[in-house]
């Protein structure tokens, strides 16, 4: 059963989400927060699996509670997705950069909102439909200059090159052939990266892409 803690300073929002969630065999909100300060202590409480996080909210933003989520190892198990209004909200950036495990815009599909809670308890990274390489793009070009790469240095060949694919939006299936491997195989070379880089998960990954410089603007494909 995955545990959903839903935080918005919306209570119809809540209602709606709670609703579609709840209704899943294998979903549950197991609580609800209307800042970011009432956030951090039903995480604290309930230890979910993941937190729904819209990013304006009273007396602590969403932006700011994820900082503080992420930051503790005691939450490492602990996913957060950014809600937001619009699709390329300027605080989206500095969120993936605090540990969110990616973001969904408020009127997204139900289906894709089941999709995003059940792919980030996997570990994948979560960016709307339709806007993945178009955020991506947005995000490095905001970033700051390239970080020293001596961090790739502990990389095998492959795991450079898998984490290349990552950066540029590629999922396991379209990473598996473009490499002409199995979607095991290419999720196994993502996993082993992750842990090598202490990446939280797949947002992190394209991050550290960027920011090592291994992928840089304008190859996205």
């Amino acid at each position: 059963m995955i545990r959903v803690l839903l935080a918005d300073d919306q209570s119809l929002v809540r209602a709606g989400f709670r609703a579609l969630l709840d209704a899943q065999p294998d979903i549950e909100v197991t609580g609800e927060a209307a800042d970011g300060e009432e956030a951090l202590r039903k995480v604290r409480e309930l230890r979910p699996d993941v937190v729904l996080m819209d990013i304006r909210m009273p007396r602590l933003d969403g932006l700011a509670a994820t900082r503080r989520v992420t930051a503790e190892p005691e939450f490492a198990d602990v996913r957060v997705v950014m809600l937001t209004t619009f699709e390329l909200d300027e605080y989206v950036f500095e969120a993936i950069r605090s540990g969110a495990s990616g973001f969904l815009v408020k009127d997204t599909e139900p289906d894709e909102l089941l999709r995003a809670v059940r792919a980030v308890v996997a570990g994948d990274a979560l960016l709307s439909p339709g806007v993945t390489r178009r955020l991506i793009a947005e995000f490095a070009a905001r970033s700051k200059e390239p970080a020293a790469a001596d961090a790739l240095a502990r990389l095998t060949e492959r795991e450079r090159e898998v984490m290349a694919l990552v950066g540029i939006g590629l999922s396991n299936e379209e990473i598996a052939r473009r490499l002409v491997v199995s979607p095991l195989t290419a999720k196994t070379h993502v996993s082993r990266t992750m842990v090598k880089l202490g990446a939280r998960d797949r947002a992190q990954l394209v991050v550290l892409a960027y920011e090592s410089g291994l992928v840089r603007p304008g190859w996205l494909g």
